[in-house]
């Protein structure tokens, strides 16, 4: 996601990419994107399952954008755990709540006065993603009018239910974050060939992101609150 949008999404003049250790061996490739653009690329350690992490990160980044703020806040950290019901641990289950729903909702709260600052900054009308929008990746299967449907392919309570939790999160956060004229809404990036969704995923990573970015740019304040796949598709609650 960071490299596309760094090489395709014209103009970024600042791009934050936050990962839970930086001088990790799996933060290498970053790593060398960044001394590839080092005067976009910003790495940021936040972890969303630490509230701490997140209000440092925060800390980080309010001076470097100034009375400007942060236009885009993309809460892409996931995990996910397999386990049906009567399998399922409350530890398990506190475990997905805590990286799914509410690290994207401290997030939020830690971030909004940089929310805020972009769209008053803006000079413009309306709602999008140029101007302030927090997107929530979210997934199909926290949907749970299909769910009946699903359940026996994907038997993941814990995520099921943490993205179910993240929907109305996000819903409930779009009411209150329009007052300031801030986007908010979820995107289903697909099955994805990722650590997350496994090699039998449908997509690969660039094919996912690419349709995520256009869906991003097309957005308006119709979309608030909106929940869409990476082809711009509603995706049933």
């Amino acid at each position: 996601m960071v490299k596309q949008m760094v090489e395709t999404q014209n103009p970024v003049s600042v791009l934050f990419a936050c990962c839970r250790d930086p001088d990790g061996p799996r933060a290498e490739e970053l790593q060398a994107l960044a001394k590839k653009h080092p005067d976009i690329i910003k790495i940021i350690r936040l972890d969303a399952a630490d509230p701490k992490s997140i209000k440092e990160a925060a800390q980080q980044v309010g001076p470097i954008v100034g009375k400007s703020g942060l236009n885009l806040i993309i809460n892409n950290a996931a995990m996910a755990i397999h386990s049906p019901v009567f399998s399922s641990t409350p530890e398990e289950m506190y475990k997905c709540f805590n990286t799914n729903a509410i690290g994207p909702l401290v997030i939020i709260q830690e971030f909004i006065s940089l929310l805020r600052a972009a769209a008053k900054d803006s000079g413009t009308l309306g709602m999008s993603c140029r101007k302030a929008a927090v997107i929530n990746i979210s997934s199909i299967v926290g949907s749970i009018e299909i769910a009946k449907d699903t359940y026996n392919k994907w038997t993941v309570l814990p995520y099921r239910a943490s993205k179910a939790a993240l929907n109305m999160i996000s819903v409930c956060a779009s009411v209150e974050l329009q007052k300031d004229e801030i986007l908010c809404m979820m995107l289903h990036p697909g099955w994805v060939r990722t650590d997350l969704g496994g090699p039998e995923g449908e997509l690969d990573t660039h094919e996912s992101v690419e349709g995520m970015f256009r869906v991003m740019n097309s957005l308006t304040e119709k979309h608030c609150g909106a929940l869409l796949n990476w082809k711009g598709e509603t995706v049933p609650w």
